[in-house]
């Protein structure tokens, strides 16, 4: 009878690339992996239920915490259901600066993700410098909304906070600050050619699959599909705005890596046209707190992709239910189709790739011998480590290029 030599590994279920705990299996056949499995419901927190015994003004502090990084998304996703049911019409200046909180949003997003994703492959100079840029964007939000993350500038029926002409300034300021940078991002990072062969075939995702599979946002667009909600069922002002839908062609990391890189200057693009065209008048109109009873379902283009809020009202001043679609969970179907067949030493960058948000609780991977039994355990620093050793014996080594982008 011939040995099988396969090692199966599970990976989680809590994992730090990933907006909610889920569970990996992956079954390996030397070093590539075979099969890979996933499993959803770990540690549910149980925010929908909660919503319904929370005030409709309640809620959007509550459903904004759903994810730290995407939280002006959430809220302004679910504040438009509760409004379209209302039949509230927000102030015009109210919707500028929803979408000018929304871009800022995206690109402390993509810069965050940035920054990991040179962690994830041993580009250390990446990764510290990235995320030095990111406290110029956290600035600004903390000057708009007084919060770093959580923003809490979201009411029914508009804002919170309006924004002054000096303000206006210092966001324009750091709009060219940032486009600056990543101007050198993208000849240091995209024209550098072991970031080129580190990360290109690694991930793939056929535009075929990527629809059949329902992803979305940078993930789906890496794949050659122009999708992207702010042009294709806009809200807010967008309608109003000139900007371009980055798509590649790659589909692997290397392409996702393009597509977040490049809509951080379509955001900067953006941004200037927010304050350049903001009017003038109120941030808000009264909403009554007893919302007339019906559904309402809306979509917005968080920076990892669509999100998806859904209403319904009583008449009380309650939901009667809320429920919500991440573009995380929806990008999770693609996860395993793009592991599998690769190496070990990829799935931390594969994971990352979707951009989940880091659960920083158990980061154990347990590997074991499927002949011996023999379990060996890893924490998810040492699997990082291992994938950036193991490229490096490939002859892949991003130690000089970190030195490089550094001027060393």
């Amino acid at each position: 009878m011939e040995k099988d030599n396969r090692i199966m590994i599970p990976l989680g279920p809590q994992h730090p690339a990933l907006e909610e705990p889920e569970s990996f299996n992956l079954l390996l056949d030397g070093e590539r992996v075979a099969a890979a499995a996933v499993a959803l419901g770990y540690n549910h927190r149980g925010m929908e239920k909660a919503a319904e015994s929370r005030t409709y003004t309640q809620n959007i502090y509550l459903l904004e915490r759903i994810c730290g990084i995407c939280s002006h998304s959430h809220s302004t996703c679910y504040v438009q259901t509760v409004e379209a049911l209302a039949g509230a019409e927000v102030p015009r200046r109210a919707q500028y600066l929803r979408a000018l909180v929304g871009e800022l949003e995206r690109i402390h997003s993509h810069l965050l993700w940035l920054g990991i994703a040179g962690h994830e492959i041993g580009f250390m100079s990446l990764f510290m410098y990235a995320w030095r840029d990111r406290e110029i964007v956290m600035d600004i939000l903390e000057m708009l909304t007084g919060n770093r993350i959580n923003y809490g500038m979201n009411a029914i029926g508009g804002v919170r906070r309006d924004i002054s002409p000096e303000q206006a300034q210092k966001v324009l300021e750091a709009v060219d600050a940032l486009q600056t940078r990543t101007e050198y991002y993208q000849k240091a990072v995209l024209g550098e050619e072991t970031v080129a062969q580190r990360l290109a075939g690694v991930g793939k995702l056929s535009k075929e699959d990527g629809l059949r599979l329902g992803a979305t946002g940078p993930v789906l667009r890496a794949s050659g599909v122009a999708r992207d909600v702010r042009r294709d069922d806009p809200n807010g002002i967008y309608p109003e705005l000139d900007f371009k839908v980055v798509t590649d062609d790659h589909a692997d990391v290397f392409g996702r890596t393009v597509v977040r890189v490049l809509e951080l200057m379509e955001s900067y693009k953006m941004i200037r046209q927010i304050i350049q065209q903001m009017p003038e008048g109120p941030i808000a109109v009264k909403v009554v707190p007893r919302i007339p009873a019906g559904e309402s379902i809306m979509r917005y283009e968080a920076p990892r992709g669509e999100d998806i809020h859904y209403t319904r009202s009583n008449g009380s001043d309650k939901p009667d239910r809320v429920k919500v679609r991440a573009p995380t969970l929806a990008n999770l179907a693609a996860i395993t189709h793009m592991i599998e067949g690769g190496y070990l030493a990829d799935v931390p960058i594969v994971i990352a790739a979707i951009d989940p948000c880091f659960s920083c609780t158990d980061r154990m991977v347990r590997v074991t011998d499927a002949s011996s039994g023999e379990e060996k355990r890893f924490d998810w620093e040492g699997l990082r480590k291992y994938s950036v050793a193991w490229y490096a014996k490939q002859g892949v080594d991003l130690t000089a290029t970190s030195m490089k982008l550094r001027g060393d």
